[in-house]
């Protein structure tokens, strides 16, 4: 079963490799994913999810609850507005291949906005609550 994990890890790890370098394919999700699978296989590869510079702290931060800084939810949503509106407003003549693409945007975005913590918020709050 380790090995599995260990598989599916380092494929989270590659296709998050490909998304630093494509537009509008996520990043941080796949090593965030990557990191969970690793924690059941192979605590030095996690530890080295972990290290990466960029994303390491990242996916540290989403783990310990405190979600996804302010800009790189800026970021996020921008990318998905740019390559929904490049896939339906551009490369798809079908209008219910656009209205699909269109849908999956929004709702990306609704799911950014709405269920993924914002960074700054969460620290503000366990200032306040006196959780550090």
């Amino acid at each position: 079963m380790r090995a599995l994990w260990l598989m599916a890890g380092l494929v989270c790890v590659g296709v998050g490799g490909v998304g630093v370098v494509v537009p509008g394919l996520p990043t941080t999700v796949f090593f965030v994913a990557a990191a969970w699978c690793f924690s059941r296989s192979s605590e030095r590869m996690e530890r080295w999810v972990l290290g990466l510079p960029g994303v390491g702290q990242l996916v540290a931060d989403y783990r310990s609850g405190l979600g996804m800084p302010r800009r790189a939810k800026v970021v996020a949503i921008a990318c998905i507005v740019a390559a929904v509106s490049i896939s339906a407003g551009i490369a798809l003549d079908h209008p219910a291949a656009r209205a699909g693409v269109t849908a999956a945007g929004l709702f990306g975005i609704w799911w950014i906005l709405k269920r993924v913590p914002t960074r700054e918020t969460e620290l503000r709050v366990r200032v306040e609550r006196g959780v550090e």
